[in-house]
């Protein structure tokens, strides 16, 4: 009888971030996804870019691959469609995904690539001492605007439900059992899963702590009248109060694009026969040197 798995099956390297970092209830989160999934480490790939959030792939336990900075879901996608015997998460900061990586989200979006990715969200480059990042709320004081952010910042769930997203939730680092929950639906998902996690950083960010965000925060899967197969709710929801929710937003039957490839095989390209076919090869050296 197979042992059932728990989060310490996904250990890895002793995680160093800042004391108080939301990125630790990330990777306790992830974790536990994967184990309540029965997901043994060796079928998943965990795809990282650059910052704070990068370090990830380092304390969990399984494939990894640590990209350049904005590269994650091209490298992601192509481990994908590859093998898809893999469970292949994503995972990367605000500023890794909203921000340079931000053109290949919108892509991997209407794709529909079969695979999850998790952002955590700080609103600052924390990895590079605080300096506004694309979710920086305008007015924000930081070291690179000492008279504050001058800039919209990027709404995340609100784009996602444009590019035609078929998975789409929002959690906070501070709820891992509701953290657990979004994540384990994502990567069970057949189809792109954004979640979207408020992780606050409490070395450069002082006003958005835990406790602001507590006192802030509705959540979309305690209210009786949402439903998250509806578009038009979701559409409400993000226009209306987007970084205010958490929750399952939006889901509908995913279009793989994995599925859709004309002539793609199903089998792990790993498990191809290389090997040439001679009498094909024969053939068509026949054919162009016939006299």
């Amino acid at each position: 009888m197979a042992t059932a798995l728990t989060f310490k099956d996904f250990a890895g390297q002793k995680a160093m971030w800042c004391p108080g970092c939301g990125d630790f209830a990330v990777l306790r989160a992830l974790q536990e996804a994967c184990a309540r999934l029965a997901l043994p480490p060796h079928r998943i790939v965990l795809v990282s870019g650059i910052g704070c959030s990068g370090k990830i792939t380092s304390y969990f336990s399984s494939y990894g691959f640590h990209v350049h900075h904005g590269r994650t879901l091209p490298i992601a996608t192509g481990i994908a469609l590859a093998n898809r015997d893999l469970a292949v998460i994503a995972a990367g900061g605000d500023g890794d995904g909203y921000g340079i990586g931000l053109n290949h989200l919108i892509h991997a979006i209407r794709r529909d690539v079969d695979l999850t990715y998790v952002v955590m969200d700080n609103g600052v480059y924390g990895n590079t001492k605080g300096q506004t990042s694309p979710t920086t709320v305008a007015g924000t004081i930081t070291p690179s605007s000492p008279s504050g952010a001058v800039e919209e910042p990027v709404h995340p769930l609100r784009l996602a439900l444009a590019a035609g997203i078929t998975y789409l939730a929002q959690g906070v680092s501070s709820d891992v059992p509701q953290l657990v929950r979004l994540i384990a639906g994502g990567i069970e998902h057949r189809g792109f899963a954004l979640i979207n996690v408020l992780s606050p950083c409490p070395t450069y960010d002082r006003l958005r702590t835990y406790q602001w965000w507590r006192a802030r925060l509705v959540n979309l899967d305690e209210e009786p009248s949402y439903r998250p197969d509806s578009r038009e709710l979701a559409v409400e929801a993000v226009s209306s109060r987007d970084a205010s929710i958490v929750g399952l937003v939006y889901r509908a039957p995913g279009r793989p694009f994995q599925s859709r490839l004309p002539r793609f095989r199903p089998s792990p390209l790993a498990s191809e026969r290389l090997a040439p076919d001679g009498e094909r090869a024969r053939r068509i050296l026949d054919a162009r040197y016939a006299v």
